[in-house]
């Protein structure tokens, strides 16, 4: 599984959530205490906010540990808004369009989790996008192709419903495959304004997600695994868990899948 960072403040340098903290997002990008693998080293992404409405994107397949690069990037950048990922593939060869986050237009997605079966629903869910969504699709991950689907869904207007169908469709697809559905889904995604997130598994056993008050920035963070376990107040985000924050605060709601409004072809 892979781990993530999200912040939404005042602007800070992407280093003093992504790099200098002891326990980091580069700290888990080797040694993980909150997953089923402590190593995540198959890329990383950065997708960040400035003054242009669509965010800047950098991806590598190299561990995060071992890039010069990235640290220089994050020891410069200030951002108010900014997502970060590491890596642990559960399918998908390890390239630059497979790491996220994900990007369309002002969005920028990035997940941790899995669709179970994958490969035997892949070809209808792809089939089910429109045609112009479905140019969008540049790698193999189900992770770019669940956010394909909420771009599919309404994600511009509707971010928790478009969230809502799009796992709804991928829960049919499996049972029309002959398959007990098997989703684990904790995702973060931004049009450059709120910042949404998302807890979810078919099972009991949904990726974790934690927010807390990052104190530099005056702003909030949102990870799948606290990166200060000292100097943090963390609060962990219940199952089921749709969760919206903005500049004026936070909102957590209930989320359930919603009845697709788009049928899979046939």
């Amino acid at each position: 599984m892979c781990r993530w960072a999200a912040y939404l403040g005042e602007a800070v340098f992407l280093e003093d959530i992504l790099t200098a903290p002891c326990h980091s997002l580069i700290a888990q990008s080797h040694c993980a205490q909150e997953a089923k693998s402590p190593t995540n080293g198959d890329g990383f992404g950065l997708a960040w906010y400035g003054d242009r409405p669509e965010p800047g994107l950098y991806r590598d397949i190299l561990p995060a540990w071992s890039d010069p690069n990235l640290k220089s990037l994050c020891r410069q950048i200030r951002s108010g808004l900014f997502l970060a990922h590491v890596r642990a593939s559960t399918g998908g060869a390890t390239s630059r369009m497979n790491c996220h986050p994900f990007i369309s237009d002002r969005w920028s997605f990035m997940h941790n989790g899995q669709i179970g079966g994958f490969e035997k629903i892949r070809r209808a869910l792809e089939n089910s996008l429109s045609d112009a969504v479905f140019d969008q699709r540049e790698g193999t991950t189900d992770s770019e192709l669940f956010f394909l689907l909420m771009i599919d869904e309404g994600l511009a207007t509707d971010p928790q419903g478009a969230v809502s169908r799009a796992t709804s469709r991928v829960l049919e697809a499996s049972r029309r495959a002959g398959l007990e559905p098997a989703l684990k889904l904790t995702a973060a995604f931004s049009d450059g304004q709120a910042l949404h997130a998302v807890r979810y598994a078919t099972d009991a056993h949904a990726p974790t997600l934690y927010t807390s008050v990052f104190r530099k920035g005056g702003g909030r963070c949102i990870v799948s695994e606290p990166f200060d376990r000292e100097g943090g107040d963390w609060q962990a985000i219940p199952p089921s868990s749709f969760v919206t924050m903005t500049r004026d605060g936070i909102a957590i709601r209930p989320f359930a899948p919603a009845a697709a409004k788009l049928a899979l072809a046939v």
